[in-house]
């Protein structure tokens, strides 16, 4: 019998001490890591099959599912299950160790699981072998939670995570002195603390052989990308209270100085930004020309099947009764790969040079102003939007262009006249006044009459006679005397005045506008 209890005793001695060098065996390799930009080093503890107090169903289970959710999102891991004391201080203390070799970029993440009770304004660790019998056998037997936030003070890092699932319940309610639940604790700068339950409140283990309500709730939350931490123990909350019915409160507190993701948003597609960007400039607009030149730009981006229902729904309110609905098919969006994962979302925009060049060339609507672009840009957010407009432009260009008509015959050398004014001499042009010269569609016409005219040809490349011919343009355009007036002033400008090159369906309306805008807009 004596012999049995020898043997049993150094079969204990062997697993402890095998345990406590594969603690010491996990640090060395975390400390042996080559260094990187933000380390990650995290301690994760679950405690359960305690020998002097009530044992835990999930807290083991709950400290591999916490591992393994860390391990996924770039931290370093220790796991220590069912530790004694000796383990457990042995192990923070190798925490603290590879924080302060990993320097002040590290970020360090401390989880326990188990059993945890609060004296005296003090929270204290059990560990797995932790024999008491009063109140003051804490100090001996236990683990202080300040060692732990003594540990990560001392590194000095930049952020700290301590989470404590705790409290499953009071093991020494029959102790004096032992309250409910934990303390809230003070923490140095730039550290986060979660608690599973609010301060002097129980937590629940959960069913057995599932997890706790806490860190089920907060291993979804923390695969969720592009959530700051804040906002990641919010939800968790929520969910706690949802699965408890209200009885579980989740609480943290926070010293923290700057944003942390565990699980980085994913990175931006330029040319998709552009896009919706674009189209929330057009969508509101109602009008459907800028909705076809928005799909000739980006036919296949996610919101283009959007622009082409809003496409559908202008057409329908322009159009006559009974005529023909424009087909525009739909395009299959295929699905993105998925991107690499970066540590904090970065907004994308285009450089300023690169602005300032496509607003010229779309001012001016110059092929010259477009291939300028490409040159300095070939690979630029523009790009596809400039490389189609010179498309357009040189196929237009291959068109038969009207003969020009016969010229008179004279006996004399031709004298050029002088230019005709828009109005009669002393006469100011206003909005009512019929003009005396100009193309076909604005000769004899005032601007009020001009405005309720049809196009000469399509205002979009390809659009079927249907939808613009004999149709008045003011069908498309929101076209008052207001509006009209604000878009002769933008002529007036050095920048307008590169807009007045570019054709447009009524010939010779825009120079009419700045003329009109000169005087005064009356």
């Amino acid at each position: 019998m004596e012999q049995s209890r020898r043997d049993s005793a150094t079969r204990d001695l062997t697993t402890r001490l095998a345990s406590a060098l594969s603690v010491v065996a996990a640090w060395f390799l975390v400390l042996a890591a080559p260094a990187t930009a933000e380390p990650r080093i995290a301690l994760v503890i679950g405690n359960g099959a305690y020998q002097s107090v009530t044992q835990l169903d999930n807290p083991v289970s709950d400290g591999e599912l916490m591992a393994s959710t860390l391990q996924a999102v770039g931290f370093e891991v220790t796991l220590l299950v069912n530790g004694t004391q000796d383990e457990i201080k042995r192990a923070v203390a190798g925490f603290g160790r590879a924080l302060r070799a990993a320097g002040p970029e590290a970020t360090g993440l401390f989880y326990y699981a188990g059993h945890g009770v609060q004296s005296r304004g003090e929270n204290y660790l059990l560990p797995v072998d932790g024999a008491i019998q009063d109140e003051a056998d804490l100090d001996l037997v236990a683990v202080p939670a300040d060692w732990v936030l003594r540990q990560l003070f001392s590194a000095r890092n930049r952020t700290n995570i301590v989470i404590l699932d705790a409290c499953r319940n009071n093991p020494f309610e029959t102790l004096g002195g032992t309250e409910s639940g934990l303390a809230e604790m003070n923490a140095p700068t730039g550290t986060f603390i979660a608690y599973a339950s609010a301060p002097g409140s129980v937590a629940m283990d959960g069913a057995a052989g599932t997890h706790s309500p806490f860190t089920k709730a907060l291993t979804d939350g923390i695969l969720v990308k592009g959530q700051p931490i804040e906002q990641v123990f919010k939800q968790v909350r929520v969910a706690v209270l949802d699965a408890t019915g209200g009885q579980q409160t989740p609480w943290d507190s926070s010293s923290l100085t700057g944003e942390f993701y565990f699980e980085a948003a994913e990175p931006v597609d330029p040319r998709e930004l552009a896009a919706e960007q674009l189209w929330n400039s057009v969508k509101d607009t109602g009008d459907p020309v800028q909705i076809l030149l928005f799909l000739r730009q980006y036919p296949d981006a996610r919101v283009s099947n959007d622009a082409r229902a809003a496409l559908q729904t202008a057409l329908a309110d322009t159009l006559a009764p009974g005529a023909p609905a424009l087909a525009v098919p739909e395009v299959p969006i295929p699905a993105p790969a998925p991107p690499p994962v970066v540590q904090a979302p970065v907004p994308v925009e285009p450089a300023g040079g690169e602005e300032e060049l496509i607003a010229r060339a779309q001012a001016s609507g110059a092929q010259a102003d477009y291939e300028a672009y490409l040159a300095a840009y070939p690979e630029g957010v523009f790009a596809d939007l400039a490389r189609a407009e010179v498309d357009a432009l040189l196929a237009k260009g291959t068109q038969p262009a009207p003969a020009p008509p016969a010229a008179p015959e004279i006996s004399a050398p031709e004298v050029a006249a002088a230019p005709q004014p828009l109005v009669p001499e002393g006469q100011t042009i206003t909005f009512l006044t019929p003009l005396s010269r100009g193309f076909e569609p604005i000769a004899g016409r005032s601007i009020a009459e001009i405005i309720e005219g049809s196009p000469q040809y399509p205002p979009v490349p390809g659009l079927p006679d249907s939808y613009w011919k004999d149709r008045q343009c003011k069908d498309c355009h929101q076209w008052t005397k207001e509006a009209l007036c604000a878009q002769g002033q933008t002529y007036l400008t050095s920048t307008g005045e590169f807009a007045l090159e570019k054709e447009h369906p009524l010939d010779g309306f825009k120079q009419v506008l700045r003329q009109w805008a000169a005087a005064g807009c009356q």
